[in-house]
């Protein structure tokens, strides 16, 4: 059974950022949207590629009013080395969101094959949520590929916006 429905409310989430300020869900109070991205961490090539171009981008999405922010299982630490090895400046990077947690989203844990990774990790997932906290859309994964491309993110929300498309699959 899943937690989460488009229409209804999200799970809270709290969590530090590299920032040394601490997000609130909750207290996040998007024009439009709030985007949430769930990436695996460090030790992700593929995360690295995906973050990098969001960051070129994310100013487009302020502009649409959608406020980005981007989580990982991750340590501060590794959290802290993703943002000086990785160019994503704009990105307000969140640390520390526990496989129990993730469950609650609907999120795949995995544990470690190789070393360079950590024991268990969240695999990726975006949600747009509405100002209200109520999930407006949601794309999860079990694999590190195949997550929503930004361009096409970027038409749809204008798209959505303009006319006052209304969340689905919430049955």
């Amino acid at each position: 059974m899943k937690n989460l429905k488009p229409g209804q409310k999200v799970p809270e989430l709290i969590v530090e950022t590299t920032r040394g300020v601490q997000w609130n869900l909750r207290k996040n109070q998007p024009e439009n949207f709030t985007m949430l991205i769930i990436y695996r961490g460090l030790h992700c090539p593929v995360c690295k590629k995906y973050l990098e171009e969001l960051n070129t981008k994310v100013d487009s999405f302020k502009e649409k009013g959608v406020e980005v922010i981007c989580i990982s299982s991750n340590t501060k630490e590794l959290a802290m080395k993703t943002v000086e090895d990785w160019d994503i400046d704009n990105l307000n990077i969140g640390y520390g969101l526990t496989p129990e947690e993730g469950r609650k989203w609907d999120l795949y844990v995995s544990e470690a094959i190789k070393d360079s990774e950590p024991d268990s990790f969240l695999e990726p997932a975006l949600f747009l949520i509405r100002p209200d906290n109520t999930l407006y859309s949601a794309s999860i994964q079990s694999m590190p590929f195949a997550r929503p491309k930004f361009d096409e993110l970027l038409k749809s929300i204008s798209f959505v916006l303009k006319e006052d498309y209304p969340a689905r699959g919430g049955n």
